[in-house]
């Protein structure tokens, strides 16, 4: 039998199996993805996923510098699109088979690079089919996202599925590695971490991170391990560690454990495993030792209390109030004679999770969802043109727009909307970010530095003097008693779509979620001026049939001494597409030349205002804003756009006594504007409203019940 004869393999073959080995699952491409993000010392990352990573990885940062993806390329369609701080423009590159396929290309785009991999293993058809669970890759780029979040605490990461709103992870770039551990693992993880840190110059090595204690215990182990900064994976600390912790867990559970050790570069063996996976390191038993050494002290210190927790009873369980079981605590520390025991009139409900007001007054026989059917955002992310970031959201469809507008033309106008143009500078609230100086460039804390409340990249920082002066008045009309309750608050449940109950310690209050999301709307526009993403609809909405629906309505308080309704409307759409330039710069509000509606702005994530309302605002956008003056101008314009977006009764459906044909729809609107309220509005009032001093004095906020009160009440009974 003949010998074979060994031929060498194709060049490209070469690379492809190398970058096999490399990249093996969509996970991998994205950590070597963040790696280099984090290389190229950016601060804020943003990952967009479609179909578990296999059609589409895209990752952008707003760092400095190209980097290098030969891997990636190879077994991927990539394009690259980067710009420095100091270019006058983006460059864009497309790259297959390693090679590059033109030269790079000029193009709009901010600092930062954005990477995209589109169909990754396209030439490597067995890998590509056996990664077939599109969730589990999905849920492995989150683990690997979720895990560099945390040892980089001051970088926001997001993480969503293309035309998602909402992301999966997401952390900001002033919170702690604490934060960031709560925010993806738990507040059951958070609360039992104890603080690890040690350092050996003789093994050149330096160890800190988190632990939890004794009272934590899971049926995984759960370990996040940095060297050097790169996430590995190391079997003998592992094993090491679970070692010392087998003398304080239950036989067969396991702790959390984050660790982060810095070792000479020259000691460690990074050409263990392809992926640089898992990794040796020289003197590792002396090492491992020291680090059982630390965690068993810290154990040991931990350990002088325990905590057991015991399941929340069945609603209708008869049980007192001194039958509550509370942590253990060091007894030495309590004086004698003092009692720890809550009484009822103490008793506070702070678990969100407990029945909402809706659970008392729908139906029995159609109960209430605590979500909505579809996903509550109307619009998924776009990329704006020009642009190297998921600036824009898709609204939903309202091809119709007219159409709905005309058939709900008897409530499309809400009466008092003439009223609302002439609210006085006064009525704007402080932020948490006090501006020192003029000059000084918007000081602010910095989970509002880098990120707009809808959760964007900022890319401009704005200093005209108007809107620093908007700024000032909102912070100087601050009421901080208001904020507090606001930030804390437990919510109970929605009266009506313009009220709303809320629980503050041992006090209900009564909120008019008009007034609050208005002027939320307003605070938001004056802080993140300029710096909105898009709400692109699918359709163009003719600014000429919207200023004619406007007018038909009686409270336009049109007259015919006004001259004839047409006029009117082109009048309005020739003045609007004057000013079309301004609108989009600061207000990210676009109109085509055409003078159709194309845009409106992002303003906070999850959101999309009442269309219905969409005539009316076009009619006050012309008339009510006072044009002439630059800060009357930022002023009223952002007033008129946050009275459209804030949510009213006239464009919510009633729910009043239903009729049968109409009960489905009723429930269906009910239950998404409900969802909205609370899920979407109530929690930015928690972080990003302000609420000025007049709101205890107008009755935007009322106290109605106060507990140690009401069993004063009853005790007279």
């Amino acid at each position: 039998m003949a010998a074979g004869i060994i031929r060498r393999l194709d060049e490209a073959v070469v690379n492809r199996i190398a970058a096999g080995e490399v990249i093996q699952r969509p996970a991998n491409a994205v950590k070597e993805m963040i790696e280099n993000c984090l290389d190229a010392k950016c601060t804020s990352i943003h990952v967009i996923v479609k179909e578990g990573g296999l059609k589409l990885i895209q990752v952008q940062d707003n760092g400095c510098g190209i980097r290098a993806l030969a891997s990636i390329s190879h077994v991927a369609h990539v394009t690259v699109t980067t710009k420095t701080a100091d270019a006058k423009c983006a460059y864009r590159a497309t790259y297959s088979d390693g090679k590059i396929k033109a030269p790079p290309k000029p193009c709009a785009g901010n600092q930062g690079t954005q990477i995209t991999v589109e169909d990754l293993f396209y030439n490597v058809l067995t890998r590509r089919k056996a990664l077939k669970n599109q969730a589990e890759e999905y849920a492995k780029i989150l683990e690997v996202c979720g895990r560099y979040a945390i040892h980089n605490s001051g970088i926001s990461f997001s993480v969503k599925k293309q035309g998602e709103t909402l992301s999966d992870v997401r952390t900001l770039s002033n919170a702690s590695t604490v934060d960031n551990i709560r925010s993806i693992f738990g507040n059951a993880v958070s609360r039992e971490l104890i603080e690890v840190d040690c350092e050996d110059t003789s093994l050149a090595f330096k160890m800190k991170g988190y632990i939890t204690n004794a009272n934590y215990s899971m049926k995984k182990c759960i370990f996040l391990l940095f060297i050097n900064h790169r996430l590995v994976e190391s079997a003998a600390l592992r094993k090491a560690i679970e070692t010392v912790y087998a003398a304080y867990l239950p036989k067969g559970t396991h702790p959390f454990l984050y660790l982060s050790l810095e070792i000479a570069p020259q000691n460690v063996d990074v050409n263990v495993h392809p992926t640089k996976h898992e990794v040796h390191f020289l003197h590792e038993d002396s090492i491992l030792e020291r680090v059982q050494q630390q965690i068993e002290s810290r154990l040991l210190g931990s350990n002088s209390s325990r905590m057991y927790f015991t399941q929340t009873l069945l609603p209708g369980a008869d049980c007192s109030s001194s039958e509550v079981v509370k942590p253990a605590a060091n007894s030495s520390a309590v004086p004698k004679g003092t009692s720890d025991k809550a009484y009822a009139h103490q008793m506070v409900r702070t678990d969100s999770r407990e029945q909402k007001l809706d659970a008392f007054l729908q139906p029995g026989n159609n109960p209430l969802s605590t979500a909505p059917r579809e996903a509550p955002a109307q619009g998924s992310a776009r990329p704006m043109e020009g642009a190297a970031g998921p600036q824009d959201a898709e609204m939903a469809d309202v091809s119709a727009l007219v159409q709905t507008a005309a058939r709900v033309q008897d409530t499309a106008v809400p009466g008092g909307l003439r009223d609302s143009g002439h609210l006085s500078p006064k009525a704007a609230p402080p932020r948490k970010r006090p501006r020192e100086d003029a000059d000084v460039e918007m000081e602010e804390d910095d989970s509002r530095k880098d990120m707009t409340a809808a959760c964007t990249p900022r890319r401009r920082i704005i200093n005209l003097t108007s809107v620093l002066t908007l700024q000032e008045e909102i912070s100087s009309q601050a009421h901080a008693r208001l904020q507090e309750m606001l930030r804390d608050h437990s919510f109970v449940g929605c009266v009506s779509p313009q009220w709303a109950l809320a629980q503050y310690q041992t006090k209900l209050y009564l909120l008019n979620t008009t007034k609050l999301s208005q002027e939320l709307f307003y605070q938001i526009l004056i802080y993140d001026f300029a710096n909105f993403g898009v709400l692109r609809l699918s359709e163009p909405a003719p600014v000429y049939e919207l200023s004619m629906l406007a007018l038909e309505d009686p409270d336009s308080g049109w007259t015919e001494e006004d001259g004839p309704k047409e006029g009117l409307a082109e009048y309005i759409v020739e003045f609007l597409k004057k000013k079309t330039e301004m609108l989009k710069e600061y207000f990210s509000l676009e109109i085509d030349e055409e003078g159709n509606l194309i845009g409106l702005p992002l303003l906070i994530d999850s959101y999309v205002p009442p269309l219905e309302g969409l005539p009316m605002f076009i009619l006050r956008l012309a008339t009510e804003v006072n044009w002439d003056e630059e800060k009357p101008c930022f002023e009223s314009l952002s007033k008129e756009l946050a009275l459209f977006y804030s949510i009213r009764k006239q464009y919510v459906t009633d729910e009043a006594n239903p009729t049968n044909s109409q009960t489905d729809s009723s429930d269906s609107g009910s239950t998404k504007w409900k969802w909205t309220v609370e899920h979407v509005l109530y929690k930015a009032f928690r972080t990003h409203l302000l609420p000025p001093k007049h709101f205890a004095e107008d009755g935007s906020i009322l106290q109605l019940a106060n507990l140690p009160d009401l069993y004063k009440v009853f005790e007279r009974c």
